[in-house]
C-alpha cells in the first residue's frame, strides 16, 4: 500500500508551478501512492494572529474557515508537499498563510515528512534563496526542488 501524500499548490491554477506539481502527483501516483492535490487560493484560509488561543484550547483556532480540515488532512497524510510560486523572496500570501496556521498542530506534524516545489523567474539563481532552509528545518523538509529562469537568458 502507498503512502498518503497531501500536496499544497498556491498561484495560479494554470502556472509553471501547477505543472511541476502536476509532474510530481503523476511521478507520485505511478508509484502506487494516494495523493490529494489542494488549490490553496479556493479555500478560506485566515490569517494567523499570533494569539497563542490554539496553545490553550488544544490545537484548536480560533478562526473557523477551512484550516480546520486541512490540518486533519495534514495529521492523516505521510508526505506533506508545499508547491509555491516565489514572489520577492518568499512564498506567496496564500501559502504563507497555510504554513503560519499549522502553528497549532505543529506537535504532531512536525516530524512529517515534507517536500517544497517552488518556482520563480528572477535574473539570478540568488533571487530563489527564499526562507525555504529555515522552513525545511521547522517541517523537517528532506527536499525543495525548485526551477529558475534568468530574465537576463530571455
Amino acid at each position: 500500500m502507498g503512502k498518503r501524500i497531501l500536496v499544497f499548490l498556491s498561484g495560479r491554477n494554470d502556472g509553471s508551478t501547477n505543472v511541476l506539481c502536476d509532474e510530481f502527483i503523476n511521478g507520485a501516483k505511478e508509484s502506487g501512492n494516494y495523493v490529494e492535490k489542494i488549490l490553496v487560493n479556493n479555500k478560506n484560509i485566515n490569517y494567523c494572529l499570533g494569539c497563542r488561543a490554539c496553545k490553550l484550547n488544544k490545537g484548536i483556532c480560533i478562526h473557523k474557515d477551512d484550516m480546520t480540515e486541512i490540518l486533519d488532512k495534514i495529521i492523516s497524510s505521510n508526505i506533506i508537499v508545499f508547491a509555491s510560486p516565489v514572489y520577492f523572496y518568499s512564498f506567496n500570501a496564500q501559502m504563507k498563510a497555510i504554513m503560519d496556521r499549522t502553528y497549532a498542530k505543529l506537535e504532531s506534524i512536525k516530524d512529517k515528512e515534507a517536500y517544497l516545489i517552488i518556482s520563480g523567474a528572477a535574473p539570478t539563481k540568488n533571487y530563489m534563496n527564499t526562507d525555504y532552509t529555515s522552513l525545511m528545518k521547522k517541517y523537517n523538509i528532506k527536499r525543495c526542488y525548485y526551477g529558475h529562469l534568468h530574465a537576463n537568458s530571455i
